[in-house]
């Protein structure tokens, strides 16, 4: 329409019957444009509500361990473990070390060693086994299709 007074394009939008809404106020002179404006709100909240509607959340399950854990037991605690990865959710392994199980690191490390022996396939390996205080932790996340 070209540069039209404000009072001009108030009574175009009212005999449109639509809404003059401003795009740019920065710019002089300002940009409006004629439209309905509860119908774009509409759209634009529609957008809105299917952008979180695609959204997933990616959780951190936590699975905690000790140096001297059974076999079985650390079956299941890996079972759990492929389960979360299934689902989506990013896995933790922390495996805490207490008194005299601080001497004897490399039976800890050699569980982390088959837990990342065993995810290769499955998993990326997001942080590898590392000590921190009492507590050695790595991170495991999905797969990437």
């Amino acid at each position: 329409m070209g540069i039209v007074a404000l009072s001009q394009a108030m009574s175009m939008a009212v005999e449109k019957g639509l809404d003059l809404v401003e795009i740019s106020g920065q710019s002089t002179p300002p940009v409006c444009k004629i439209m309905d404006y509860s119908k774009y709100r509409y759209e634009q909240e529609k957008k809105e509500k299917k952008a979180r509607k695609s959204h997933k959340v990616i959780h951190v399950k936590e699975i905690k361990i000790r140096p001297k854990i059974g076999a079985h037991d650390l079956e299941v605690k890996l079972r759990h473990t492929e389960e979360f990865l299934a689902e989506g959710d990013k896995v933790k392994i922390a495996m805490q070390f207490r008194g005299r199980e601080m001497a004897h690191m490399d039976l800890g490390v050699g569980i982390m060693k088959n837990i990342v022996e065993r995810f290769t396939a499955t998993a990326t390996i997001e942080q590898a086994p590392k000590m921190e205080g009492n507590t050695m932790f790595m991170l495991l996340g999905p797969a990437k299709k």
